[in-house]
Protein backbone atom coordinates (compact mmCIF):
# COMPACT_ATOMS: atom_id res chain seq x y z
CA UNK A 1 0.00 0.00 0.00
CA UNK A 2 2.66 2.43 0.83
CA UNK A 3 4.55 1.84 -2.24
CA UNK A 4 1.27 2.89 -4.11
CA UNK A 5 0.67 5.44 -1.58
CA UNK A 6 4.34 6.84 -2.87
CA UNK A 7 3.61 6.30 -6.71
CA UNK A 8 0.14 8.34 -6.61
CA UNK A 9 1.90 10.99 -4.54
CA UNK A 10 4.54 11.15 -7.31
CA UNK A 11 2.24 11.25 -10.15
CA UNK A 12 0.24 14.12 -8.26
CA UNK A 13 3.16 16.54 -7.93
CA UNK A 14 4.10 15.70 -11.34
CA UNK A 15 0.28 16.80 -12.70
CA UNK A 16 0.74 19.80 -10.39
CA UNK A 17 4.54 20.46 -11.95
CA UNK A 18 2.71 20.44 -15.32
CA UNK A 19 -0.26 22.15 -14.57
CA UNK A 20 1.93 24.81 -12.69
CA UNK A 21 3.94 25.36 -16.04
CA UNK A 22 0.74 25.49 -18.17
CA UNK A 23 -0.91 27.97 -16.02
CA UNK A 24 2.89 29.98 -16.04
CA UNK A 25 2.32 29.92 -20.02
CA UNK A 26 -1.83 31.16 -20.11
CA UNK A 27 -0.71 33.97 -17.56
CA UNK A 28 2.55 34.75 -19.46
CA UNK A 29 0.47 35.19 -22.87
CA UNK A 30 -2.15 37.27 -21.14
CA UNK A 31 0.79 39.80 -19.92
CA UNK A 32 1.68 39.71 -23.26
CA UNK A 33 -1.85 41.13 -24.52
CA UNK A 34 -1.48 43.60 -21.64
CA UNK A 35 1.35 45.25 -22.93
CA UNK A 36 -0.16 45.22 -26.78
CA UNK A 37 -2.92 47.28 -25.31
CA UNK A 38 -0.97 49.41 -23.21
CA UNK A 39 0.65 50.09 -26.74
CA UNK A 40 -2.23 50.77 -28.55
CA UNK A 41 -3.30 53.27 -26.33
CA UNK A 42 0.01 54.89 -25.92
CA UNK A 43 0.02 54.93 -29.65
CA UNK A 44 -3.59 56.92 -30.15
CA UNK A 45 -3.33 59.25 -27.11
CA UNK A 46 -1.82 62.15 -29.46
CA UNK A 47 -4.33 61.70 -31.58
CA UNK A 48 -6.78 61.84 -29.12
CA UNK A 49 -5.69 64.96 -27.53
CA UNK A 50 -5.72 66.25 -30.86
CA UNK A 51 -9.07 65.28 -31.79
CA UNK A 52 -10.59 66.83 -28.39
CA UNK A 53 -8.66 70.09 -29.06
CA UNK A 54 -10.29 70.46 -32.37
CA UNK A 55 -13.96 69.19 -31.05
CA UNK A 56 -13.52 72.14 -28.48
CA UNK A 57 -12.47 74.91 -31.23
CA UNK A 58 -14.90 74.00 -33.04
CA UNK A 59 -17.87 74.11 -30.45
CA UNK A 60 -16.31 77.32 -29.45
CA UNK A 61 -16.60 78.37 -32.89
CA UNK A 62 -20.59 77.54 -32.67
CA UNK A 63 -21.78 78.53 -29.78
CA UNK A 64 -19.56 82.01 -31.52
CA UNK A 65 -17.18 82.09 -28.47
CA UNK A 66 -14.09 84.23 -29.08
CA UNK A 67 -11.28 83.37 -26.40
CA UNK A 68 -7.72 84.76 -25.89
CA UNK A 69 -5.05 81.44 -27.08
CA UNK A 70 -4.03 81.34 -23.65
CA UNK A 71 -7.58 80.71 -22.06
CA UNK A 72 -7.74 77.91 -24.80
CA UNK A 73 -4.45 76.61 -24.07
CA UNK A 74 -5.69 76.49 -19.84
CA UNK A 75 -8.66 74.49 -20.90
CA UNK A 76 -6.55 72.20 -23.25
CA UNK A 77 -4.23 71.77 -20.11
CA UNK A 78 -6.89 71.03 -17.90
CA UNK A 79 -8.69 68.79 -20.29
CA UNK A 80 -5.47 67.05 -21.24
CA UNK A 81 -4.94 66.49 -17.08
CA UNK A 82 -8.34 65.03 -17.04
CA UNK A 83 -7.91 62.44 -19.58
CA UNK A 84 -4.12 61.63 -19.29
CA UNK A 85 -3.54 58.46 -19.08
CA UNK A 86 -0.05 58.15 -19.09
CA UNK A 87 0.40 56.99 -15.13
CA UNK A 88 -1.84 54.38 -15.49
CA UNK A 89 0.08 53.28 -18.52
CA UNK A 90 3.56 53.46 -17.18
CA UNK A 91 1.87 51.13 -13.67
CA UNK A 92 0.65 48.73 -16.10
CA UNK A 93 3.72 48.07 -17.74
CA UNK A 94 5.16 48.04 -14.03
CA UNK A 95 2.55 45.33 -13.01
CA UNK A 96 3.45 43.06 -15.79
CA UNK A 97 7.06 43.33 -15.05
CA UNK A 98 6.42 42.73 -11.81
CA UNK A 99 3.88 39.35 -12.18
CA UNK A 100 6.71 38.29 -14.25
CA UNK A 101 9.18 38.65 -11.93
CA UNK A 102 6.77 36.49 -9.46
CA UNK A 103 5.99 33.57 -11.95
CA UNK A 104 10.31 33.23 -12.36
CA UNK A 105 10.18 33.25 -8.22
CA UNK A 106 8.15 30.47 -7.88
CA UNK A 107 7.13 28.89 -4.97
CA UNK A 108 3.71 29.70 -2.89
CA UNK A 109 2.75 32.64 -5.15
CA UNK A 110 -0.93 32.74 -5.32
CA UNK A 111 -1.94 35.45 -3.03
CA UNK A 112 0.72 37.51 -4.97
CA UNK A 113 -0.90 37.37 -8.23
CA UNK A 114 -4.07 37.68 -6.47
CA UNK A 115 -2.76 41.53 -5.89
CA UNK A 116 -1.15 41.68 -8.48
CA UNK A 117 -4.91 41.39 -10.60
CA UNK A 118 -6.25 43.90 -8.14
CA UNK A 119 -3.62 46.14 -9.05
CA UNK A 120 -4.14 45.44 -12.67
CA UNK A 121 -7.93 46.15 -12.72
CA UNK A 122 -7.51 49.64 -10.72
CA UNK A 123 -5.37 50.62 -13.48
CA UNK A 124 -7.53 48.82 -16.13
CA UNK A 125 -10.78 50.97 -14.70
CA UNK A 126 -9.09 54.46 -14.10
CA UNK A 127 -8.27 54.05 -17.85
CA UNK A 128 -11.54 53.00 -18.44
CA UNK A 129 -13.22 55.98 -17.01
CA UNK A 130 -10.91 58.24 -18.06
CA UNK A 131 -11.55 57.35 -21.58
CA UNK A 132 -13.06 60.07 -24.67
CA UNK A 133 -12.09 57.23 -27.21
CA UNK A 134 -13.72 54.23 -28.92
CA UNK A 135 -10.50 52.73 -29.40
CA UNK A 136 -9.14 53.36 -25.72
CA UNK A 137 -12.69 52.16 -24.29
CA UNK A 138 -12.16 48.91 -26.34
CA UNK A 139 -8.80 48.58 -25.02
CA UNK A 140 -9.86 49.16 -21.39
CA UNK A 141 -12.29 46.43 -22.03
CA UNK A 142 -9.91 44.40 -23.25
CA UNK A 143 -7.55 44.10 -20.68
CA UNK A 144 -10.69 43.97 -17.97
CA UNK A 145 -11.30 40.29 -20.18
CA UNK A 146 -7.35 39.26 -20.11
CA UNK A 147 -6.91 40.27 -16.47
CA UNK A 148 -10.58 38.36 -15.21
CA UNK A 149 -8.71 35.72 -17.58
CA UNK A 150 -5.66 35.48 -15.70
CA UNK A 151 -7.46 36.13 -12.04
CA UNK A 152 -9.70 33.06 -12.55
CA UNK A 153 -6.50 30.51 -13.43
CA UNK A 154 -4.50 32.42 -10.53
CA UNK A 155 -7.31 31.56 -7.85
CA UNK A 156 -6.43 27.54 -8.30
CA UNK A 157 -2.83 28.95 -7.93
CA UNK A 158 -1.46 28.51 -4.08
Amino acid sequence: ILKEFDLTLTDFIAARATEGVNLKAMIEQRLDGIKVEVEKVTAHMPEVIKWQREKILSRFEEAKIELESTRVEQEMVMLAQKVDVAEELDRLISHISETHKILKKGGAVGRRLDFMMQEFNRESNTLGSKSINTDITQSAVELKVLIEQMREQIANIE
